[in-house]
């Protein structure tokens, strides 16, 4: 995509988005509800909004996902099949959304994003169920490879839902239903950035200006973690998107 358009000012923006959205995300997640709706703002094409938040979405996850294998918390053996399942998934979900009319796009992912905005402040707290982990078909084989869809097409809140279907199908404590999460996102994430770079829909300078933004605000978050209030931070990261979201929304009028 070309960014001829795009100013400093709007780039410098954007990077510092990415920060705050990665700074977010380390604390509770919903990082994807700030990026959307800045990308959406800054005026890039709507198609290209969800490419170049796959491609700066990767870099949180990616390196939680590497750091949680590193430090053993996860087993190879244990995630593949619902890794692969999560990707097939996205592919899926990203190659249905590059069919979808722009102008639909437009109205569309506002639509989306209001309502995982809702879902994102008013879910419960998952209550941990047990220790250990067991084997439910649904989760394998309908909820991975259908939240993994959801991310390949939008994305927003899909870490959210891995984790709350953790839970409730796989009785998992809410950290191992978050340990869980991480390599599951990655690979959605992945599987879609995949599909969006095949079809040319992706803005690379954008998004490795938001990625670096990502990076050092994962950095701080995790400085900040003990003291961060989630309900306190869940409701402004709702704010801050509904705001820009209704100032995208007034500029389409």
């Amino acid at each position: 995509m070309e960014i001829s358009n795009l100013t400093t000012e709007i780039l410098v923006f954007l990077f510092f988005v990415g920060v705050i959205a990665g700074f977010l995300d380390t604390l509770v997640g919903g990082g994807g509800l700030i990026a959307v709706p800045a990308l959406l703002l800054s005026g890039i094409p709507p198609i290209y909004v969800l490419g170049t938040n796959k491609l700066q979405g990767s870099m949180g996850t990616g390196i939680a996902t590497f750091l949680l294998f590193r430090k053993k918390k996860l087993e190879w053996q244990m995630v593949k099949k619902l890794m692969i399942a999560s990707f097939i998934g996205s592919v899926l979900g990203g190659i249905i959304v590059q069919f979808v009319d722009t102008e639909v796009l437009s109205f569309v992912i506002p639509i989306v994003l209001v309502f995982i905005a809702i879902y994102f402040i008013v879910s419960p707290k998952p209550k941990a169920i047990s220790s250990s982990s067991k084997s439910d078909k649904r989760f394998e084989s309908y909820v991975v490879p259908g939240v993994g869809f959801y991310d390949g097409m939008f994305g927003p809140g899909a870490g959210s839902f891995f984790v709350m279907t953790g839970v409730m199908l796989k009785k998992l404590e809410i950290i191992q239903a978050t340990i869980l999460a991480k390599p599951l996102n990655f690979a959605s994430n992945v599987a879609g950035f995949i599909v969006f770079f095949i079809f040319g829909h992706i803005a690379f300078v954008v998004g490795l200006v938001m990625m670096l933004g990502q990076l050092i605000g994962s950095f701080l978050g995790t400085h900040y973690l003990l003291k961060a209030n989630p309900k306190l931070i869940r409701v402004l990261i709702v704010i801050t998107s509904l705001s820009m979201l209704a100032k995208y929304m007034s500029s389409l009028v």
